[in-house]
């Protein structure tokens, strides 16, 4: 590690809107740490693109906010971390910079929910034809059977806030019986994308009451949480004023009005290019 690197926020990346999901997680559980909020949604959505693609693009982000003065960077966006973390980590880090990921927090601890060991994934389109999930809870543990289903209608209808309209109970409901439909014994379903939580009163209705169903948030925050405790040489390049920062890559007034969506409170943006 750099000793030279001066302290700077902690980043916080996404496609659009739905990583905004996690950092409230994350910024309600460790308040202290200053933040940097880059969402991508002039080129949004990443879910349908190609590998290359969503490398790139999510490569030039993280990028940006180093320059902006990021050490550590989360990509709060499962196909970010599903198709282009790996490759980041491996090959384009500059000395003294870390990237995690939403993916493996999760599927660390997703046996500690399911008693019959078949654990269903929702997701969109990449992250399912990454098979991240698989590979990543199988590293972890192989007993376990994963049947996992892509709902390309679930994040236009988040972001259009179409989530009480008889369009989201339709696509609701029929994503999870054809999920369900792969096993009568899953007991545990993962909600493998960030926009999918502000779903769940609509997901609850067509979900039996014994199967749980997994928010990424809680798990990313603490799983951060106990990382920098493990990490001491990377949390004190985590400066701490409490302060935040928002920035999308397309119109910041219209990013403004749906961000309060997902964080939960009225956020100030600015626009960047990447």
């Amino acid at each position: 590690m750099d000793n030279l690197t001066t302290p700077g926020p902690i980043g916080i990346f996404d496609s659009g809107y739905g990583g905004l999901s996690v950092f409230k997680e994350i910024q309600q559980l460790l308040p202290q740490y200053d933040y940097i909020y880059l969402g991508d949604n002039a080129r949004v959505p990443y879910g349908t693109r190609s590998f290359e693609t969503v490398y790139n693009y999510t490569k030039q982000c993280v990028f940006k906010l180093f320059d902006l003065g990021c050490n550590l960077v989360i990509l709060a966006c499962n196909t970010a971390s599903a198709k282009a973390l790996r490759t980041i980590q491996q090959h384009d880090l500059p000395p003294g910079k870390k990237v995690l990921g939403v993916i493996r927090p999760t599927t660390e601890i997703v046996h500690n929910f399911t008693k019959t060991n078949k654990i269903g994934i929702l997701a969109t389109t990449g992250t399912v034809k990454s098979e991240s999930y698989k590979i990543e809870i199988h590293k972890f543990n192989p007993e376990i059977e994963v049947f996992q289903h892509d709902c390309p209608f679930w994040v236009p209808l988040v972001e259009n806030n179409e989530i009480n309209t008889e369009g989201a109970h339709y696509f609701v409901e029929k994503d999870l019986r054809e999920l369900l439909q792969q096993s009568d014994q899953i007991d545990t379903i993962v909600l493998a994308c960030t926009h999918y939580p502000l779903l769940l009163p609509v997901i609850k209705k067509y979900t039996p009451s014994n199967i749980k169903i997994i928010s990424q948030g809680p798990i990313v925050a603490n799983s951060l949480k106990e990382y920098l405790g493990r990490h001491q040489e990377i949390e004190t390049l985590c400066s701490q004023n409490g302060q935040l920062a928002f920035y999308t890559t397309d119109d910041p007034r219209d990013f403004e009005s749906k961000a309060k969506i997902f964080f939960g409170q009225p956020i100030a943006a600015s626009h960047i290019s990447v």
